[in-house]
Parts: structure tokens; sequence; C-alpha cells
């Protein structure tokens, strides 16, 4: 599947350059994953078992994918809109030699999520405040699900929307199309809720939220 080359796969690409993924993938290395990466992880694991097929929307540089390989899924699905997310994920899983267990897809999922299987665990981390609309994301996302559904999103308090206010004043300033968003972590809990989908563990830091939802309908994909 070939790169967007316009709207939101313009921006992500705008935004997320090669030398964002390089710093990224640098800090994945020495540091090891960041901190809402390691919650999903770790709070996946609870929930488990971490096996079958993982798709991973907007994974980045693939942290949370190599992180949940290692943790015990089989394969892994991994979409973003960044050309640059995608080509440095794709060489750290050659340097892994586990090119062969990832499937890269550069696109905007909701373009292109008709094409993409459903997966055992479905992740979007630091991901839905990309969009304007958490709700076409999240109901998309979330039907892709067989088993675990699990994301992360900003904190809707008055200091993260200060601090999202100055970002996107920035990047206006600079002529930069890319946003983000503050949405209301309730509706996007009855969304996944909706799905058919409870949620098993919540938890948070200064900025962010993270979630964990496992399926309890007999629903199959």
């Amino acid at each position: 599947m070939t790169c967007p080359c316009g709207g939101f796969g313009a921006a992500a690409d705008r935004q997320f350059t090669e030398q964002i993924a390089a710093r990224d993938l640098e800090s994945y290395l020495t540091k090891g994953p960041g901190r809402t990466t390691r919650l999903l992880r770790d709070d996946l694991l609870r929930a488990g078992p971490v096996d079958g097929v993982l798709l991973d929307i907007g994974a980045g540089i693939g942290a949370l994918t190599f992180e949940l390989l290692e943790a015990g899924a089989t394969r892994a699905i991994d979409v973003d809109a960044s050309r640059a997310y995608i080509a440095t994920a794709s060489r750290e899983a050659a340097r892994r030699n586990c090119l062969e267990t990832v499937q890269f897809i550069c696109d905007d999922f909701l373009g292109a999520a008709a094409q993409i299987p459903a997966a055992t665990i479905v992740t979007l981390d630091r991901v839905v405040c990309c969009y304007p609309a958490s709700r076409p994301l999240l109901e998309e996302a979330v039907k892709h699900a067989e088993r675990l559904f699990a994301f992360s999103y900003p904190r809707d308090t008055w200091y993260v929307r200060l601090w999202n206010a100055t970002l996107n004043g920035k990047r206006h300033l600079t002529g930069n199309p890319f946003r983000t968003y503050i949405h209301s972590a309730a509706e996007m809990d009855r969304v996944v809720a909706d799905a058919g989908f409870r949620r098993v563990s919540r938890r948070g830091t200064f900025a962010w939220s993270v979630a964990v939802y496992a399926r309890t309908t007999s629903e199959s994909k």
C-alpha cells in the first residue's frame, strides 16, 4: 500500500519527520518505551494473555509492537500515516529479525480500514488526539478488535488544554497543518462500551490516560 500524499497523510508527514522518527527510535533504544507505551504494555499483559495478532494503529517507530511481540503476540499489523515513521519502524524490525512478522501499512487508518483485517488486540498509543473527532476513529478501530482494545489519550484538564492550544498555535505560526485535539474521556469510553467491551483498567500520568478493554460479547470477527 502506498503512502498517502494529501490530507491527513501530508499533515502527518509534516509533523512526524525523519528527524522526529530518529529521535523517537534513539529514545526507545536507550531508555526503553515511553510512559504511555509502558502502561499499555503492562496493563495488556495483566488483561492478557497477549497472543495472536496485534493491530497497532498509529504505530510510530513500532515501540509498542516490538514490546508486545516480545510478550507473546505472534504477528503484527502496523499502520501509520507518516512515511518517516513507517520507514524507521521497518528498519528496526529488520534489525530485530522480525520483518516477516510485521506488516507495515503507510496510510491513514480511517481511509484504509476496509482493507485491514481484524486482530486479537488493537492498540492506539497517543493517536486519538491526532483526529478532530474521536468517534469515527474509535468506532472503526474497535470493530477490528476481537478480544482486547487499548488506547492512550490526553487528559481533559485545563492545563492539558492550555498546553495543546499553545502547541497548535506554534504550528499555525510555522505553517504546519497538523493539529492535536482533546476529547471527552466519558464519550470515548461510551463508544468502546457500546461496541461490546468493558474497561478492565485505566491509569494515567500527569497529562495522559491509558485504558484497556476486554470484549464482553460472544461476537466473532
